[in-house]
């Protein structure tokens, strides 16, 4: 998974332009966002049509107010350039309700 410490418009519209992209938004303070790094291995396997970004929210925040990105982690999902899905909330996930988001989106 990429990461991106600093996320801009500019930026966003460039990564998601083509195909399926996956945003995850988190921080390196974040023990809800620390949980979920042993199984986002796993996920991206699972979804390998899919790129994955992990945006740095601390970095981004301006973009993420944009967004109404205000709890972490929260994902974001584009297809060509188009939002598709929204996984946003401050509660902690786990590795099945994330696959299951991504899932529901096809």
């Amino acid at each position: 998974m990429e990461q991106i410490k600093e996320l801009n418009k500019d930026k966003l519209d460039s990564i998601t332009k083509n195909g399926r992209v996956v945003l995850e938004f988190s921080a390196g303070w974040c023990p809800d966002c620390r949980f979920l790094d042993p199984f986002m291995p796993e996920i991206e396997k699972d979804f390998s049509d899919s790129k994955f970004y992990q945006i740095d929210r601390d970095g981004s925040v301006d973009l993420a107010k944009e967004m109404n990105i205000m709890g972490i982690p929260s994902f974001v999902v584009y297809q060509d350039g188009q939002e598709i899905g929204r996984l946003v909330n401050k509660d902690r996930k786990t590795k099945d309700e994330v696959e299951s988001f991504l899932r529901s989106l096809d």
